[in-house]
């Protein structure tokens, strides 16, 4: 009796509520293939996680029907392929490309403009150069005419001199003579030319050899270079004071040539002084004739 009744004792339970070991079994294949998933899906592998369950109860098992295998686990996708990153820097590069041709274009714009400020400064330079040299050419030629008038000018001026000098030579020559004839007709007891008919011990008048005296004082002054055909003769009235001081010289008869007449009047006026007679006076009115060729 008692070990039929052992064997009862170990005997499973009757069945209660079914349905629970069937939920747990679900439940759990579930979480087994969402964690399979999860994994395939981020690409790496997961610690394998292992769902168990075990339950005791003193009510007698019963032995649970076989649990379906789990259906295939999809195909592992395709690695993503990684996006290059000249796609990502792909307007960065057009952006460089495009200031490097800005830059390109602003130096050749720049090379340009510094070769065209070069050509106008060559030539600026060059036609400086050539307005120089033309100012130069000119100016030359001009001190040329200068020169070559000067030595015109100067070859007059020693021909008059030399001329006047020859005059003045005789005039003194002439004086020397007329000396040396009163002189002789001093001891003779007169003192008048050898053509006087005076009285008198002295002339009032001026001596003969004077006016030639004076014309030789006031020739060196005069500045005339023209030619004059035939040598007309200009006559001047000279007024002067005791002391020989010039107050005025008025043109009594032209020479028929204006530049000669105006030269022998600036002559007078430069002279400013007359020189003594031999008696040591200066008349006050004097008439001077005056030729370009004597």
């Amino acid at each position: 009796m008692h070990a039929i009744a052992d064997e009862l004792d170990l005997s499973p339970p009757p069945a209660r509520g079914g349905w629970l070991p069937w939920t747990l079994a679900l439940l759990a294949h579930g979480v087994l293939a969402l964690a399979l998933a999860w994994g395939l899906a981020w690409q790496r592998e997961a610690p394998t996680v292992v769902a168990s369950a075990e339950l005791w109860s003193t009510l007698p098992q019963v032995a649970a029907p076989r649990a379906q295998e789990p259906p295939p686990a999809p195909p592992e996708p395709a690695p993503p392929t990684p996006t290059p990153p000249a796609t990502a820097d792909a307007p960065r590069d057009a952006d460089i490309a495009l200031q490097r041709q800005r830059e390109q274009q602003r130096r050749a714009d720049e090379a340009r403009r510094q070769a065209e400020e070069r050509r106008l400064a060559e030539e600026r330079a060059a036609r400086e150069r050539r307005e120089r040299e033309q100012a130069e050419k000119v100016r030359a030629e001009r001190e040329k005419a200068e020169r070559e008038k000067a030595e015109r000018e100067k070859v007059a001026r020693e021909r008059a001199q030399r001329a006047e000098r020859e005059k003045a030579e005789q005039a003194l020559l002439e004086a020397e003579r007329q000396r040396n004839l009163e002189r002789i007709l001093g001891q003779a007891g007169a003192s008048g030319g050898p053509s006087a008919r005076g009285s008198a011990e002295r002339d009032a008048g001026p001596s003969a050899s004077y006016a030639g005296k004076l014309v030789a004082h006031i020739r060196p002054h005069i500045v005339f270079t023209d030619t004059v055909p035939g040598n007309p003769r200009a006559e001047v009235e000279v007024r002067s004071l005791p002391d020989g001081t010039i107050l005025s010289a008025r043109l009594l008869k032209s020479s028929g040539h204006r530049a000669w007449d105006d030269a022998v009047l600036r002559a007078i006026e430069r002279t400013a002084r007359l020189p003594r007679d031999e008696n040591g006076r200066v008349p006050s009115t004097l008439i001077l004739g005056f030729r370009p060729n004597e």
